[in-house]
């Protein structure tokens, strides 16, 4: 398949510039990928839609306040936007300058912070900070907003571009499935029998970027790191031995589920994935997923036409667009059941 085969035309105004008045106040597209049969629901009916003793499994990574301003040591203005913390004091970032910055040369944060550039690995810089990455980040950073939001990040933001159960700080952007839960919900799907299981998934800056091949076995996927625990692991094989079905929050999830599963067995442990699913991709691990609405000539558009089907995902997609839905990270919901 060809870049072109996953565009679609989208109203402006239907791309949510905020979050819900509550998180599981959204709406919820629920998709069966092996009929092509959709329903308008609440995001408050997956509570009746996910089976005692089937697995949810969460991305628990944390999003840091990613976004710097500064200025060169030789007064030009900076932006940076942090994409991995490598060790306590070194990050590789995203440096927006009028000229790039040299190795050996400062970058200079409010408070006197700076921050020496190393060197240049390919689109990111490593920079050295003067500090703890993650304290320079929390006393002067922004929150990450996606390019399709207009508003600079504010104290909304920073409470509601986050999940409920972030934990692992590392993240550059949220994984955006997991910003419908709330603690009632989740508790609530712990009453009813629903086995609640986790990963870490940094989502890296890349998952912003667009892909810039017409050719799709062209292009290459940025890289991100994860972590499946054994606990993990061990849930998912009780499920399946018990005939349940695994159900990930966000494509971050599945594909961390699918990568650690690459050898056809689901193993325990950290890694980096580059998984690029496009539809042909066989799964292995994951039945169900919830998920937002994806940007046209996404690389996610492609995953959930592989997961659901290439025209179930095109017909779903236009009635979300005739029938109001809000996309994006903001935005409202999907359940797709696995083609």
């Amino acid at each position: 398949m060809r870049l072109s085969d996953f565009d679609y035309r989208l109203p402006p105004e239907l791309i949510a510039q905020h979050p819900a008045p509550r998180r599981a106040a959204s709406r919820l597209l629920h998709l069966d990928g092996r009929t092509g049969a959709f329903e308008d629901l609440k995001f408050a009916d997956i509570e009746r839609l996910i089976a005692p003793g089937d697995v949810l499994v969460l991305n628990d990574t944390r999003v840091i306040k990613a976004r710097l301003h500064g200025r060169k040591d030789s007064g030009g203005e900076v932006e940076v936007l942090v994409e991995r913390i490598v060790d306590t004091t070194t990050a590789l970032a995203q440096v927006r300058a009028s000229k790039s910055p040299k190795p050996g040369r400062a970058i200079v944060f409010a408070d006197g912070v700076e921050a020496e550039v190393l060197g240049r690995e390919g689109e990111f810089f490593r920079l050295r900070f003067g500090a703890e990455v993650l304290r320079v980040l929390e006393a002067h950073g922004e929150v990450p907003l996606p390019p399709y939001i207009a508003h600079a990040g504010d104290r909304e933001d920073e409470a509601r571009y986050q999940t409920v159960y972030a934990r692992t700080p590392g993240a550059v952007a949220a994984p955006t499935a997991g910003l419908h839960f709330d603690e009632p919900m989740l508790d609530a799907l712990r009453a009813h029998g629903v086995v609640i299981a986790s990963v870490t998934l940094h989502v890296g800056a890349g998952t912003f970027q667009p892909v810039r091949v017409e050719e799709l076995s062209r292009h290459v996927m940025h890289s991100e790191w994860f972590d499946i625990p054994q606990a993990t692991v061990e849930s998912i094989a009780r499920a399946r031995r018990d005939g349940k079905r695994v159900a990930a929050v966000g494509t971050t999830t599945l594909r961390a589920l699918e990568s650690a599963a690459a050898e056809a067995e689901l193993r325990a442990g950290t890694a980096e994935t580059r998984l690029f699913i496009v539809p042909g991709y066989r799964f292995r691990i994951v039945d169900r997923l919830v998920t937002n609405f994806h940007l046209p000539r996404s690389t996610l558009l492609m995953l959930v036409s592989a997961f659901a089907g290439v025209d179930n995902i095109r017909r779903a997609y236009a009635h979300a667009i005739a029938a109001r839905y809000r996309f994006f990270s903001y935005g409202d919901a999907m359940l797709l059941e696995r083609q």
